[in-house]
């Protein structure tokens, strides 16, 4: 990697920002913390990540909601998001499920508790080629 990526973390649990904040740093990764999707779509704007990896239930703004404004809008449409969550089979107020989230809005998934080997999979399949 020649320029470090720049991921953006959002959770609302601290220790599992912190825990996956810190093995992205230790596999070469920029890192930005947010810990709602209020925070988030703030900092994205400021700060325009390569990619979220953006819990679905939060605070203030759930992940279904965040990934579909990010997808939705010409200037972040680009982001890569890859939502995670605890619920298997969440339908959120919005009424999007999991499926939906795969299919029409995030660029990948992974379940909570989270394998980070396998979440590091995903991040560098992923961002292999984004420039």
């Amino acid at each position: 990697m020649s320029e470090k990526k720049l991921i953006m973390v959002v959770d609302d649990d601290p220790d599992l920002v912190e825990s996956v904040s810190m093995r992205l740093v230790n596999d070469g990764f920029r890192v930005a913390k947010a810990y709602d999707g209020e925070e988030a779509w703030e900092r994205i704007r400021e700060e325009k990540p390569q990619m979220l990896i953006l819990d679905v239930m939060m605070p203030r703004k759930n992940g279904y909601v965040l990934c579909d404004e990010i997808k939705k809008n010409d200037q972040f449409k680009d982001i890569t998001v890859v939502l995670l969550t605890a619920v298997a089979d969440a339908v959120t107020s919005t009424n999007y499920t999991h499926r939906d989230g795969i299919t029409n809005l995030a660029d990948d998934f992974i379940p909570k508790p989270i394998d980070m080997d396998k979440l590091m999979d995903i991040v560098k399949d992923n961002l292999e080629y984004c420039s």
